[in-house]
């Protein structure tokens, strides 16, 4: 395997070409670098590059590799979303407001380092983890490698360009509002939201929403980082077998009224099911009333809230762009009691969802309600216009943070434009394991990552 096809061969088999000693991971760090030196001028992945310790470590690896030592990510690069902490430096969220160095590394973290992972960069994000495109006016856009004139999504933008380029072998990123689900479906990625308090995080962040979870090309190379992230070897061979038949429900459905879905988006979520019922599952179509109004606003609350809790300590606010300052103020101004009815509001919704998944093992929706924005789409919008924009094209996102269930995004075709198409799958409360399993017999049968991204 030349050393191009090895970049994109994803975790799962950069690890075994490793151990089988048919790649060193000299080899692959360095080529790997190369590949961010000559694309990342484009599509602004990363904010930092840590190109002499990635070196060290792969020496080092290759050193643990001739002794027979093993470790499941033994040399193999990845990237890291920079609101995770890393020792030494600020977590930075987006944003340039602080400087304050983190005392250690975030758990998961640790756990990839641990398992012999190389950090090769600190991936992009929007400030404060917002919005679901990664663009400030002081970093510029964090471009699609499928097309620089679109967005890679957010808010795990930066993770996500640095896979689908080929620039890593996976990346991990975080997802409060669909945001590691986001850049996946932009991308043509597996973008795997674990379910709550799965993964470790230093503290609960946004209210409890958000959740740390892998950006991949395979299915199976989510589920290896997720056995690395828990410490529970079952994803591996969840994501290796076909499920048993299980009962789909099919919804297109949004979260609130008058909420379009493009037609692409609806024949790619038809198509699947379709696919899935020539697998031998019982396909139904269902829009089972999860959606009431009370529902968005409960998480309008909880959203805006978070975005002050987040700017609040930082070091320097004035450096947030006028944008981030205006919805932090909003939520500032939220009552509190608007908050606590907020959460609340989630006990009656996850009820509602248990008794769907009695009667269902996976449901089957968009990602997105239309394919990637180009870049500056929304531009100029003022905060309350940009916060509706971003509500209409995750609607089906959020209720998954909220819940707590697990939810993947994953690849299914692509425009006439040529821009990734996706679903979401999600899974009953802690199954992860059907999740990964559907996805993975999903790519068997309709694989996607043959196909590369048209970089110049």
């Amino acid at each position: 395997m030349d050393l191009t096809d090895a970049c994109f061969a994803g975790a799962a088999r950069q690890a075994e070409l490793l151990r089988a000693g048919e790649l060193s991971a000299r080899d692959l760090v360095a080529e790997c670098l190369r590949r961010v030196d000559r694309h990342d001028r484009q599509l602004n992945a990363f904010r930092l590059v840590f190109a002499e310790r990635a070196l060290r470590e792969a020496d080092r690896a290759d050193e643990r590799l001739r002794r027979g030592e093993h470790a499941p990510l033994l040399g193999v690069p990845i990237a890291v979303k920079e609101d995770l902490a890393l020792r030494g430096l600020p977590t930075t969220n987006g944003t340039a407001a602080t400087d304050r160095p983190a005392d250690a590394d975030a758990p998961a973290v640790r756990l990839l380092r641990e398992a012999g992972a190389i950090v090769l960069g600190r991936t992009r994000m929007p400030e404060l983890g917002l919005w679901p495109h990664t663009e400030s006016t002081w970093a510029g856009p964090t471009r699609n490698p499928w097309s620089p004139r679109h967005t890679a999504g957010g808010s795990s933008g930066g993770s996500a360009a640095a896979v689908a380029a080929g620039l890593v072998g996976a990346a991990l990123g975080t997802d409060g509002a669909g945001s590691v689900r986001i850049p996946a479906a932009c991308t043509g990625l597996v973008g795997l939201k674990p379910h709550r308090g799965h993964v470790p995080l230093d503290h609960p962040a946004w209210t409890g929403l958000v959740v740390a979870g892998p950006l991949t090309r395979h299915v199976r190379d989510a589920a290896l980082l997720l056995d690395v992230l828990t410490a529970d070897h079952r994803h591996g061979a969840a994501a290796a077998t076909d499920p048993p038949r299980l009962r789909v429900a099919v919804s297109l459905r949004t979260w609130g009224p008058g909420i379009a879905v493009a037609g692409e988006v609806r024949d790619a979520v038809l198509d699947t099911a379709g696919l899935l019922a020539d697998l031998g599952h019982d396909v139904t179509r269902t829009d089972t009333d999860l959606h009431d109004l009370t529902g968005p606003a409960a998480f309008a609350a909880r959203y805006l809230h978070s975005a002050a809790t987040t700017a609040a300590p930082l070091e320097h606010p004035d450096r947030l762009d006028r944008l981030t300052r205006r919805v932090a103020a909003l939520g500032r101004a939220l009552p509190r009691n608007a908050v606590r009815a907020a959460l609340a509001h989630a006990e009656a919704l996850t009820e509602r969802v248990d008794r769907l998944f009695g009667e269902h093992d996976l449901l089957l929706t968009p990602v997105l309600t239309r394919p990637p924005l180009r870049v500056g789409q929304w531009r100029g919008r003022g905060a309350v216009p940009t916060l509706l924009a971003a509500a209409r094209l995750t609607t089906f996102l959020p209720v998954w943070n909220i819940t707590g269930n697990p939810a993947a995004a994953v690849p299914a075709g692509h425009t006439r434009d040529g821009l990734p198409l996706a679903v979401q799958l999600v899974g009953g409360s802690h199954r992860d394991d059907t999740v990964l399993a559907a996805a993975g017999q999903l790519e068997r049968a309709r694989p996607w990552a043959e196909r590369r991204p048209p970089l110049r």
